[in-house]
């Protein structure tokens, strides 16, 4: 794979260098934080060769590359300046409580988690030294330093993720919270009789390899230091700020934020313990079942505090971990079926490649966007052959004791000193469900894709691609004076790289549905709308250039992600004149973005335009 291609072609339909706030890379996808995702189209995104599939969550647009991320990531680098660190994410918008506490808590997690798989497979290698070293061997013991640094540093691993998440000094955020874990500090609070601070006792906890502290404090501080910046004159900022910044939330982590964490982090291991009491073999079957679900939300890492919760516990951790080990080797499974079964050139590669990935290495995200997802029957054979090998797993008590992605060679995490048989019972249903998702989905089969088409497209996109390049008029959706879109002062409308369109420069605050059709994408700060006609038109409306850094102020959405829009339908308000007196460009581009589907595009330029009026002719 030519991943130069590729990156080249990525910078290109995300809307170039400029559109770019940063990127950076987890296990299997290129995390990207955009100035406007959008305008972005999924389509031709999705159709570089080398991706995989794309997601829009927690501020981010997700590019799935697979296990070779990492080349795709240094050739992308190679293209331009980009801030590696990945920068914060943009706010999400406002959601159940429980979403955005997932959403926090797997956005923070996902950038450690290279580290911590990484280490839990050194574990696994101990584990499987110590059957043949003895205890005291010094290789023996310096491995197992190797694989717990990660795991008793994890506060700090996480801190800086958290920091970057919630748009804060992640050093200051990753200094703070090393206190927690300073010897001193653990001597100090271990004491016989305490310690106090100013008065107030300090409690003793221990921090190490803990989760939900460093989160809480990374939250708390993102808002201390924007206090702090508005309190401190200009010329102390570079010193004042990050004492102040320190002096405060130090106190607040460790008399509050720290033991408020350890509290959640008890009162959920204690949960999964009930659970695990009373409900063990539906939790298998469900988890096991559904899996494949939680891994497309990007929400399994964000179980990794209870996860870590439990690992501490005698009974070792009998929820993630096996239903992971089930789902990750089904997918494998299927994938094998696939690249055995299919006649497709390219599935026959992509499914091969994902197999091994998925069985040996844990990683599935390949295979499920690549392969089962799109040829759906194969999902629906790992998600039964899943549930079932749930139940035997939930009759046989499986658990795992020590913590690495679960796959074929990270079984040795589920030896346990307290089961003998555990390890035994792990293997068994790693057996069934490799043997049974590979018979169901044989059996089932799939609609094979003709050489060259990749996948079966969905009938939406069936029903997209027929009625593309159709003639349709789109009429104004804002009122005031069009103009070409060369004129507009942003490289990525005026050089077309978007699509084709016109500009208007709006006389009002108040943005219409320009045809009958569907609101597919609202952006979190609302200053966007992508629209698709039933005709078969995908629109972009951009209000102002750069305002998404208002982040929704002077913004009101009408319309929500997926509803179906009426032509003259109000879609979105904004304060125009509070918008350009904070210095902000207000003209409005109006953008085809799947521009290449039509063999003329007439925009009507240089006069005023009223709402509905055609402004674009398409043919």
């Amino acid at each position: 794979m030519d991943y130069s291609t590729t990156a080249k072609q990525l910078l290109e339909k995300l809307g170039g260098e400029k559109n770019i706030v940063s990127v950076t890379h987890c296990m299997t996808r290129l995390r990207f934080v955009l100035k406007d995702e959008a305008g972005i189209n999924d389509g031709q995104v999705k159709a570089i060769s080398g991706v995989v599939g794309t997601m829009r969550k927690g501020g981010q647009y997700q590019v799935i590359i697979g296990n070779e991320v990492a080349k795709c990531y240094n050739e992308f680098l190679k293209l331009g300046k980009f801030d590696g660190q990945g920068g914060a994410s943009a706010p999400a918008k406002g959601g159940n409580p429980v979403s955005v506490i997932l959403d926090a808590i797997s956005g923070s997690m996902s950038p450690v988690i290279p580290a911590i798989i990484g280490a839990g497979m050194v574990q696994v290698l101990n584990i499987i030294l110590g059957w043949i070293l003895p205890a005291d061997s010094p290789t023996l013991q310096l491995m197992s330093v190797i694989g717990n640094t990660a795991f008793y540093f994890l506060p700090v691993l996480v801190a800086f993720s958290a920091g970057r998440k919630f748009g804060g000094n992640p050093f200051l955020v990753t200094a703070v919270v090393a206190i927690l874990i300073h010897p001193n500090f653990v001597a100090l609070t271990g004491a016989e009789g305490g310690i106090n601070f100013l008065g107030i006792p300090v409690t003793s906890f221990d921090y190490s390899s803990s989760i939900i502290p460093a989160i809480l404090t990374a939250w708390v501080m993102s808002y201390i230091e924007k206090l702090v910046e508005k309190i401190t004159p200009a010329f102390t900022k570079n010193f004042l700020k990050p004492m102040l910044i320190i002096l405060v939330s130090t106190p607040v982590a460790f008399l509050l934020l720290g033991p408020l964490g350890s509290f959640i982090g008890g009162g959920l291991a204690s949960a999964l313990v009930f659970i695990q009491s009373h409900f063990s073999i539906a939790a298998y079957i469900i988890m096991a079942a559904a899996m494949p679900f939680i891994v497309m939300t990007g929400m399994h890492w964000a179980f990794i505090p209870v996860v870590f919760g439990a690992l501490e516990t005698p009974a070792g951790e009998s929820l993630m971990l096996p239903a992971m080990l089930i789902s990750n080797l089904a997918q494998g499974a299927a994938c094998l079926a696939v690249a055995i079964k299919s006649k497709n050139s390219r599935i026959k590669q992509v499914a091969g490649s994902s197999s091994v990935s998925a069985i040996f290495a844990g990683v599935t995200e390949p295979g499920l966007y690549g392969v089962t997802m799109p040829l759906k029957r194969p999902l629906i054979a790992v998600c039964l052959s899943s549930g079932i090998t749930g139940l035997i797993a939930g009759i046989m008590n499986v658990s795992a004791s020590s913590f690495a992605s679960p796959s074929l060679l990270a079984l040795p995490i589920f030896v346990h000193a307290e089961k003998s048989n555990n390890f035994v019972m792990a293997c068994i249903c790693a057996a069934i469900a490799i043997v049974l998702t590979f018979v169901v989905t044989w059996v089932m089969g799939f609609a094979d894709p003709e050489d060259g088409s990749g996948s079966d497209p969905a009938p939406a996109d069936e029903k997209k691609t027929a009625l593309a390049g159709k003639a349709q008029a789109i009429g104004a959706p804002v009122a005031g004076k069009a103009i070409a879109l060369s004129r507009v002062n942003d490289e990525t409308f005026a050089s077309g790289v978007l699509g084709k369109g016109i500009a208007i420069e709006p006389a009002a605050g108040k943005v219409y549905a320009p045809f009958d059709g569907k609101a597919e994408t609202v952006a979190d700060s609302c200053h966007a709308l992508g629209l698709i006609s039933d005709g078969g038109v995908e629109l972009l409306i951009h209000v102002g250039l750069e305002t998404v850094r208002l982040k929704g102020k002077h913004f009101r959405s009408h319309v929500e992600e997926g509803q179906r829009i009426s032509k003259g339908q109000l879609l979105l308000e904004f304060d125009l004149a509070a918008i350009a007196k904070e210095g902000f460009d207000t003209v409005i581009p109006v953008v085809i973005t799947n521009s290449d589907d039509y063999e003329e595009i007439t925009p009507v330029e240089g006069r005023a335009v009223n709402v509905q009026d055609t402004i674009i002719q398409t043919a």
